[in-house]
């Protein structure tokens, strides 16, 4: 059977068809070689579907379509793209019954909790309505001249989007880069391809004009790597791990030196003090954790509590997870609305997590909760609780990127923001106290680009504020006005007059 628009392998259920070619110039298309691979369940590890592989070939015809749309699109003016915007927002909101169904299958998400769909198109109505902001600045300062700074497109641009928020990613690069009149080439994940071919259709069915939006389903090599060293593409974005992050980077200085933006990983420091309200602190970092089973970069993975409470946080928050985790015993589908924990996206990514755990207890570190596998068939892994781990372990130290919490005790305020800084990422960082003025000081003392006071992730985007890391977390913005900056670059015209 050829894998274009198959039916799922059966035992993963699905209401219709699954398109699995690629999208170039507003169709689906099988790519050049015919090559394929298999997205695979995470809950019944049972094959979903066969994908077409981009490979450099379509890669190429990819960006030549873009390149042809980009004159009209970048001359149709800001105002008239935002429309366009608009009818997708509204087609994908429509949509969510049929991505969350898709996205539990590919990714384990849980698709009674599935709102990706909803973000997205606040995300989207948010950049349709900067359209009016793509202006740029006047001087007169110098005389004789009346001297002015414009904002224009970089041209044909790439994305790279991660598996853990497929849709919400995509719209993440694709919503400041369109409305500042580029046209785009996305990348999905191997692991999370589906979906993004779903907002492909959705774009054509808002009027989409050929060539503006493509998206291609492949590997970080080798489709990812043609788009970071090709040189018709002039500014790529990409959400991911800190060491493709750098490849990137490498490729686009070897090449045509395109710009670069990078949403990398995270190492999330929580921070409970003595005085912070439990009731709300206790489900919000069981929550972090549980969430997507961690795979998700903005993640309170470090917990520091201040050591007169830890005993009795530590027990309550064991008690939080078990009950958050308690409806995914063997046999509850992740489409479930009783589900409430779910797998790994892969046997890789399963493996990796469990390595980690086994790190930690070489290491020294106490395991008070979970650390094993939770059942038989399946990527499912306990919830993991690791007490005061080593501070320079490998399991304090890297993004594991799955349930599992490094829980530690502290005493002073500047012992705390010692330890929580001491790390190479920067994206996310929040902290409990009903003391505003110990809020606004650690807020500030946080070497991260995102902090959360009172609240931790995953916390409701708001999409009109910058989403952002330091260090090695990043180097760019998405969501927000200053994405909008990002994905246009200056002109400065000098008049005399």
């Amino acid at each position: 059977m050829s894998p274009t628009a198959m039916p799922v392998h059966e035992g993963a259920k699905t209401s219709g068809k699954i398109e699995t070619r690629l999208f170039i110039n507003n169709e689906f298309v099988e790519s050049i070689s015919g090559k394929t691979f298999d997205v695979f369940n995470p809950y019944s590890e049972e094959k979903v579907a066969s994908v077409y592989e981009a490979l450099p070939e379509d890669v190429d015809k990819a960006v030549d379509a873009a390149e042809a749309a980009l004159p009209a699109w970048e001359e149709m003016g800001a105002i008239a793209r935002a429309e366009y915007y608009y009818k997708l927002a509204d087609l994908l909101e429509a949509a969510g019954p049929e991505l969350a169904e898709l996205e539990s299958k590919e990714t384990g998400q849980l698709a009674s909790r599935y709102r990706e769909n909803a973000v997205g198109a606040k995300g989207l109505r948010m950049f349709a309505g900067l359209a009016s902001d793509l202006n740029g600045a006047t001087s007169l300062a110098m005389p004789g001249h009346v001297n002015m700074v414009i904002r224009q497109p970089y041209g044909v641009c790439g994305a790279i989007v991660p598996w853990n928020v497929p849709i919400l990613a995509a719209i993440f690069k694709m919503g400041p880069a369109l409305i500042g009149g580029n046209t785009l080439v996305l990348k999905s994940s191997e692991k999370s391809p589906l979906t993004a071919l779903v907002l492909a259709r959705l774009v054509k069915e808002a009027g989409f004009p050929p060539g503006v939006f493509n998206v291609l389903s492949g590997y970080g090599n080798p489709a990812g790597a043609a788009m970071a060293s090709h040189m018709k593409i002039r500014k790529i974005g990409f959400t991911g791990s800190a060491r493709t992050g750098r490849l990137i980077k490498e490729a686009a200085a070897k090449s045509n030196l395109k710009r670069v933006s990078l949403e990398l990983g995270g190492k999330s420091p929580l921070i409970i003090f003595d005085d912070a309200n439990l009731e709300a602190a206790i489900p919000a970092a069981a929550i972090s954790i549980i969430a997507l089973a961690g795979q998700v970069c903005i993640a309170s993975s470090r917990l520091y509590v201040h050591s007169s409470i830890a005993d009795v946080f530590q027990e309550k928050l064991i008690q939080a997870i078990k009950k958050m985790s308690a409806n995914s015993p063997e046999g509850v589908d992740p489409s479930s609305p009783e589900a409430m924990h779910q797998p790994q996206v892969d046997k890789a990514q399963f493996e990796n997590v469990l390595k980690y755990i086994e790190l930690a207890k070489e290491s020294g570190g106490e395991i008070v909760l979970g650390g094993k596998r939770q059942t038989e068939k399946g990527y499912f892994i306990e919830p993991t609780i690791i007490r005061n781990p080593d501070h320079d372990s490998r399991v304090s130290k890297e993004e594991i990127f799955g349930p599992v919490l490094c829980f530690n005790t502290f005493e002073d305020e500047d012992e705390v923001m010692k330890r929580a800084n001491d790390s190479e990422y920067g994206l996310f960082a929040s902290l409990y106290t009903k003391d505003i003025s110990r809020a606004m000081r650690i807020a500030k003392r946080f070497e991260s680009g995102m902090v959360g006071v009172n609240t931790t992730s995953p916390m409701t985007t708001a999409p009109d504020m910058p989403f952002s890391g330091w260090k090695a977390s990043g180097d760019g913005v998405d969501l927000s006005k200053a994405s909008l900056d990002l994905w246009t670059q200056m002109k400065t015209i000098y008049i005399k007059i």
